[in-house]
């Protein structure tokens, strides 16, 4: 079984693009190496529970080039495919049943656990976003029919996920509804939440910067 981060390398015009303007692609891309931080810490602090030693594997499924932001105990498995869901297809494919996380919600990292206890016990994980996406998704096994057609980054995503593994015969967790840090709405909300972690610190930072 593997917990698997899908994300882009944090570089300046690549990542978090939404937010610019008003913020910068530096500071666009500072936000996004918050996020992927809090996101990796929170996978690594799930898989130190014993229940999961030697059980999961931890993997980046990446865009782009991998730098010294992915620590040693992750493989990096390329993304492949034109859209979301050909490269989370592909990502099940290439590494199996398992779960994987976006790397926009790294408060919602408390929720990893439950991921992996639904998937470990026969069932898939889905955590929808207040968007309309969602930020999880754990398979039990996997079919590429899961995302054939599925509209990605869409306000009904999240519906037409839960829909299509329902009508696969699938039973599926429901993890708990979270935000994504996708605009400069979220991106103040996060600066206001008072949460812990380098994300909210680097928004309270950018929010200043930006007056």
């Amino acid at each position: 079984m593997h917990l698997t981060i899908i994300a882009k390398a944090p570089e300046p015009g690549r990542v978090k693009t939404r937010l610019c303007p008003p913020c910068t692609p530096r500071q666009a891309a500072e936000i996004a190496a918050a996020a992927l931080a809090d996101t990796i810490d929170a996978v690594d602090a799930t898989v130190a529970d014993p229940r999961w030693k030697n059980q999961v594997r931890r993997v980046v499924l990446l865009d782009g080039r991998a730098g010294e932001w992915v620590p040693d105990t992750y493989d990096v498995v390329a993304q492949r495919g034109d859209g979301l869901g050909e490269r989370l297809a592909n990502g099940f494919g290439e590494l199996g049943p398992g779960v994987i996380v976006g790397m926009d919600t790294p408060t919602a990292g408390r929720w990893l656990g439950d991921a992996l206890r639904a998937v470990s016990a026969g069932h898939d994980a889905l955590g929808a976003a207040t968007d309309g996406g969602y930020w999880v998704i754990g398979l039990a096994t996997t079919d590429p029919r899961v995302f054939d057609g599925i509209p990605m980054s869409a306000s009904h995503t999240g519906v037409a996920q839960l829909r299509r593994l329902h009508r696969l015969g699938r039973t599926v967790r429901l993890l708990p509804m979270t935000r994504d840090l996708d605009d400069i709405a979220d991106l103040r909300a996060h600066a206001r939440s008072g949460n812990p972690g380098r994300t909210a610190a680097v928004a309270r930072s950018v929010v200043e910067e930006l007056g």
